[in-house]
C-alpha cells in the first residue's frame, strides 16, 4: 500500500475519530436519559461513525498517489502557533474571553503577516464581541467576558 498524502490524511482522521468516539463515552448521562433516543452522546457517536466511514473510504480509494513533501513548510510558524494556542488555553479563564481571545486573534494575524495595528483591532475586537454576544444572548451560553480583577 502506497503512503500517499490522501492515505496519511485518512489514517490521521481515522485515529482522531476513533479517539473522539472513545472519549465521547465519558459523557455522563442522567438516569432518565438511559433509554432516550437522543442524548448528549448521540451526536458525537454519529460524527464518529461518519468520520470513520469517510476516513476508510479515503484510505481505500485515495484521490491521488502524490507523495507527501515536508520541505518548504514554515515549521517555525507552526510551532509558534502551537505555543500561541497553548497560551490562549491557559489565559482564557484568568483573563476572560474578550481579552484573551482578542489578543490571541491579533497575535495570530500578526504571525501571518498583518502589520497594521488598526486592521488588527478592527477585525479582532468586533469579531470577538459579536461571537460573545451571539453565544451569550442568542444561544444562552455563559462565557466569562472579563478577567476577575476587572469585575465590580
Amino acid at each position: 500500500m502506497l503512503l500517499s498524502k490522501d492515505r496519511i490524511g485518512g489514517m490521521l482522521l481515522l485515529i482522531f475519530c476513533v479517539t473522539y468516539g472513545f472519549l465521547s463515552q465519558n459523557i455522563i448521562l442522567l438516569p432518565i436519559q438511559a433509554k432516550a433516543a437522543f442524548t448528549a452522546r448521540t451526536m458525537p457517536e454519529v460524527l464518529m461513525v461518519l468520520g470513520i466511514g469517510l476516513s476508510l473510504l479515503v484510505i481505500i480509494f485515495p484521490g491521488s498517489q502524490e507523495r507527501p513533501q515536508l520541505a518548504g513548510f514554515k515549521w517555525g510558524t507552526a510551532a509558534l502557533f502551537l505555543v500561541l494556542m497553548s497560551a490562549y488555553g491557559l489565559t482564557i479563564r484568568p483573563f476572560g474571553f474578550l481579552l484573551s481571545t482578542s489578543v490571541f486573534l491579533m497575535a495570530g494575524f500578526a504571525m501571518l503577516g498583518e502589520r497594521s495595528a488598526v486592521k488588527l483591532l478592527l477585525v479582532s475586537v468586533p469579531l470577538v464581541l459579536g461571537f460573545w454576544v451571539l453565544m451569550t444572548q442568542g444561544l444562552d451560553v455563559f462565557i466569562e467576558p472579563l478577567p476577575w480583577f476587572l469585575k465590580g
